[in-house]
């Protein structure tokens, strides 16, 4: 956890609390008009799994949400900048993950001709959408665990 916690006003606390709730409640709903279709009854287990899975696996790789959490935070970015905010990460690395999100298309790769060739890399319209979603989520997480308190 990082310290100090963020320490925030009793009005904006309970405003993200209450836009959490919501989104639990949106998920709630979503999560049973999509069981609803599911191939099963009351739904196919297996399918559900796997499909998640899928859906999420950008996720799970190692340096993936520090890049895209990046981008979401700090803005577009060259490749030297990225590697600078991002401790520790090697530039093979780096240039492999950007590559692969780009591929994902959760990131653009934008290439100025220059001279000098300069080339920023930002969240694509989808990259952009996925952090919005995962924001409540975030949100929660720090909350509980005490990296943001009122």
């Amino acid at each position: 956890m990082p310290n100090p916690p963020l320490n925030i006003g009793n009005e904006s606390m309970q405003d993200i609390k209450s836009r959490i709730s919501n989104t639990i409640e949106n998920g709630g709903h979503i999560r049973q008009t999509l069981a609803s279709y599911s191939h099963g009854a009351p739904y196919d287990t297996a399918w559900e799994v796997k499909a998640a899975v899928e859906a999420l696996h950008v996720f799970a790789s190692r340096w993936t949400i520090e890049i895209l959490s990046t981008l979401y935070i700090a803005g577009p970015r060259r490749f030297n900048q990225m590697k600078n905010l991002l401790e520790g990460i090697s530039s093979r690395t780096l240039s492999d993950k950007l590559r692969f999100l780009v591929d994902e298309g959760l990131v653009t790769r934008e290439v100025d001709d220059g001279p000098p060739v300069r080339v920023q890399y930002t969240l694509s319209k989808h990259g952009k959408t996925c952090g919005r979603l995962l924001s409540p989520l975030v949100a929660h997480l720090k909350i509980h665990t005490g990296s943001v308190i009122e």
